[in-house]
């Protein structure tokens, strides 16, 4: 049953995108893969096709569409490959903190240029030191004239090569308490002195999604770079993250969605002792088990999803949408692998790919124990 949130527009929208994809992405993934990196030229196309934060309003170039167009685009590029998250983190995670939070001279600035692709972002919160416990971290600002300076290390960042923009989330007050009350948001732009590349990461998976090291030492950026106020960057992390893993939901549920289609037909033309495979009732009691675990996991996101369209609190929602689904998105890649044999195990089947990038969707925007500790505190459990 097609969501409610879906409308005949959001529709039209996944037959263009399909066919863009078609023809400018699917061709060449295996490609971007082995390069470690997707182009930008891929980003300016998806930008001159509209295809990049199309929520954002139109005075700043946008086309001031619904969170539905965001899902849509999410879908449709985790079927080309879970190595394209980088596309969504641009658009629906980190460009909302502009959006929301940044003045009207920062919009002018800065959106119109993240709609066309010219601008690529990144978020920077993970540190060596410190992960989900983001009141930890150590990269630190202080003002100093006109200027922040700003010294520290950020690893794991998605988009980390590509980046022209990157929300820091830094700390300039060092010494309040709770800690987390001193945590800022600055927008360190490509260029800025004392702003450099680590080492590009090599991972497990996502071979395509290009990952790597930032590091300030006593960086300068403009005080006009500040996002909001000093000192409630915590607050808007938290209030942003809620959409963050939501999206990450999303992603988990089309891979799941797509490792089954292409496993059903790989047990449908794999002949094993005179029959296909999909004959046996081993094949079709793990596909039944798995294809109701994911109709589930699809009906509960839809109701989320349209209850976050809405403007409610889901944030207890969010976080079981997130840390289920992301479990069974590895459970389903286990299975859908073993069900391809010694086939799954080669590269030249998507399948492997899949089974790669699976894992890491549990750790990223919040562990799915961070997710547990939430669902308990919105149950009253705890502190």
């Amino acid at each position: 049953m097609k969501p409610a949130y879906l409308k005949e527009e959001h529709e039209m929208l996944r037959t263009s995108l399909k066919k863009f994809l078609e023809k400018e992405a699917y061709p060449f993934f295996n490609e971007w893969e082995e390069k470690g990196e997707v182009p930008r030229s891929f980003w300016n196309k998806l930008g001159e096709q509209g295809y990049l934060c199309p929520w954002v309003e139109d005075e700043f170039g946008g086309y001031g569409a619904d969170f539905g167009y965001s899902v849509v685009i999410n879908e449709e590029l985790e079927k080309v490959g879970t190595g394209l998250i980088g596309i969504g983190l641009h658009s629906d995670i980190v460009v909302p903190y502009l959006s929301h939070y940044g003045t009207v001279e920062q919009k002018k600035k800065w959106l119109p240029k993240c709609v066309t692709g010219e601008v690529i972002t990144a978020v920077a919160m993970t540190e060596p030191g410190a992960g989900s416990d983001l009141a930890s971290i150590r990269t630190s600002a202080h003002l100093d004239g006109d200027h922040y300076v700003l010294n520290g290390e950020k690893t794991f960042i998605t988009n980390g090569v590509h980046a022209d923009l990157v929300l820091v989330v830094c700390k300039t007050d060092t010494k309040v308490q709770p800690s987390h009350r001193g945590i800022s948001l600055l927008v360190v732009e490509r260029g800025t002195k004392g702003f450099s590349r680590g080492k590009k990461l090599k991972k497990v998976g996502l071979f395509s999604q290009d990952t790597s090291e930032l590091i300030f030492e006593d960086a300068r950026v403009p005080k006009e770079n500040l996002i909001g106020e000093e000192g409630k960057g915590f607050y808007y992390l938290m209030d942003q993250l809620q959409q963050e893993r939501l999206i990450v939901a999303i992603g988990g549920i089309s891979a799941s969605e797509r490792m089954l289609e292409i496993t059903i037909d790989y047990v449908k033309n794999r002949h094993a002792f005179g029959q296909t495979i999909a004959s046996f009732q081993n094949t079709q009691f793990k596909l039944a088990e798995l294809q109701t675990e994911v109709e589930i996991g699809r009906t509960f996101l839809d109701r989320t999803i349209q209850s976050h369209i809405n403007g409610e609190d889901v944030e207890k929602e969010v976080s079981m949408a997130k840390w289920w689904i992301t479990d069974l998105v590895k459970k389903v890649a286990g299975s859908c692998m073993h069900l391809h044999g010694g086939y799954g195990y080669m590269e030249e089947y998507e399948i492997a790919r899949r089974f790669r990038d699976a894992p890491v969707t549990a750790i990223y925007a919040g562990s799915n124990e961070i997710m547990k500790s939430i669902i308990a505190k919105k149950m009253g459990l705890g502190k």
